[in-house]
C-alpha cells in the first residue's frame, strides 16, 4: 500500500461519524444541538460582556472566569463547523488539513481551559488561605502573565502532535468515530508506526490535563484543612460556598475526559453510541454548563443579570 496521504491525484480526506445508529439527516438531533450552541455562544459571551463593562467586577475571581469564558467560546466553535454539517447537510467528508487544524484547535483549546481551572484554583486558596494578602498575590501584572503562560502552553505542548501527525501515512479506512477530529482517533486509521504519537500524546496529557488535577486536588486539600480550622459554622460554610461554582465546573470538565480516556484505552468493547456520548459530551457539556452555574451561584453575576433583565424594583429584591 501507498503510505502517501493522498490517494491518486485526490486530496486525502476522512470520514466522520454521526450517532451510530441514528440517520444523517435526524433534525430532532440537529436541533437541539443548535440550541445548544446557540445557548453556550449566549451564556459565555454574556459573561465576557458583563466583566468587560462593570467596573464591580474587575477583579482576579472574574478575570479568571473570563478566561474560561473565552476558553470554552474556542472549545465549542471549534467542533462547530463540522457538527453543524453532519446534522444539517448530512456531509461527514473532512479534508486532512482541515481536520489536524480542528484537532489543533480541540486539543489546545481543552488544555487551556484546564490551566485556567488551575488558575481558578489558586485563586480560592489565595482567598481562603490568606485572605489579607488576596489583592497583594493576585495582582494584574500576574493576573496577565498567568493568563498568557496559560495560552503558550496549551498552543506548544499541542503543536508537535500535529507536526507528528502530518507525517503519517493513512492508507487503511479513514472513517471516524466521532463528528470531529481527535488526535486518539486519528491515529487508529495511521498505517504506519504510531509509538512516537501515542507516547508523545501520552506525555502532552500529562503535562497538561495530569500536573492539573494534581494541583487542583492540592489546592483543595489545603482549601479544606484551612476551612475546617475556622470555628465558625457559618464563616465556614460562607467560605466554602466561594468554592461551589469552581468546584462544578472542574468536575463538568474532567469526569468526561477522564472517563472517555479510560475507554479509548479500556473499553474498545462498548458500542460505538457509548465513545460517541462521551466525547460529545467531553466537549459540548462544560462551555454550556459554566454560564449557567456561575450565574446561578455567583451572587455578583446573579444581580447583574436580573438587573438586566428585570431593571426596574430589582435593586431591593435581590
Amino acid at each position: 500500500m501507498s503510505s502517501s496521504n493522498t490517494t491518486g491525484s485526490s486530496p486525502l480526506t476522512f470520514i466522520l461519524t454521526g450517532i451510530p445508529s441514528l440517520p444523517m439527516s435526524s433534525y430532532w438531533v440537529a436541533w437541539p444541538l443548535c440550541c445548544l450552541y446557540v445557548l453556550m455562544l449566549l451564556g459565555n459571551c454574556t459573561l465576557l460582556w458583563m466583566i468587560r463593562t462593570d467596573h464591580s467586577l474587575h477583579t482576579p475571581m472574574y478575570y479568571f472566569l473570563s478566561m474560561l469564558a473565552a476558553a470554552d467560546l474556542g472549545l465549542s466553535l471549534s467542533t462547530l463547523p463540522t457538527m453543524l454539517a453532519i446534522f444539517w447537510f448530512e456531509s461527514t467528508s473532512l479534508r486532512f488539513e482541515a481536520c489536524i487544524v480542528q484537532m489543533y484547535f480541540i486539543h489546545s483549546f481543552s488544555a487551556i481551559e484546564s490551566g485556567v481551572l488551575v488558575a481558578m484554583a489558586f485563586d480560592r486558596f489565595v482567598a481562603i488561605c490568606y485572605p489579607l494578602r488576596y489583592t497583594s498575590v493576585l495582582t494584574s501584572s500576574l493576573i496577565t502573565k498567568a493568563g498568557g503562560a496559560i495560552v503558550l502552553r496549551g498552543v506548544c505542548v499541542v503543536l508537535p502532535v500535529a507536526i507528528l501527525i502530518k507525517k503519517m501515512p493513512f492508507c487503511r479506512s479513514r472513517i471516524l468515530s466521532h463528528s470531529f477530529c481527535l488526535h486518539q482517533d486519528m491515529l487508529r486509521v495511521v498505517c504506519g508506526d504510531v509509538r512516537v504519537n501515542s507516547l508523545y500524546g501520552l506525555m502532552a496529557v500529562i503535562l497538561t490535563k495530569g500536573l492539573d488535577i494534581l494541583a487542583i486536588l492540592l489546592s483543595y486539600t489545603m482549601i479544606i484543612r484551612a476551612i475546617l480550622s475556622i470555628v465558625s459554622q457559618e464563616a465556614r460554610a460562607k467560605a466554602f460556598s466561594t468554592c461551589i461554582s469552581h468546584l462544578c465546573a472542574v468536575l463538568i470538565f474532567y469526569i468526561p475526559l477522564i472517563s472517555l480516556s479510560i475507554i479509548h484505552r479500556f473499553g474498545k468493547h462498548l458500542p460505538p453510541l457509548t465513545h460517541t456520548l462521551l466525547a460529545d459530551a467531553y466537549l459540548l457539556v462544560p462551555p454550556v454548563l459554566n454560564p449557567l452555574v456561575y450565574s446561578w451561584k455567583t451572587k455578583r453575576i446573579r444581580r447583574r443579570i436580573l438587573v438586566l433583565l428585570c431593571p426596574r424594583g430589582t435593586r431591593q429584591r435581590v
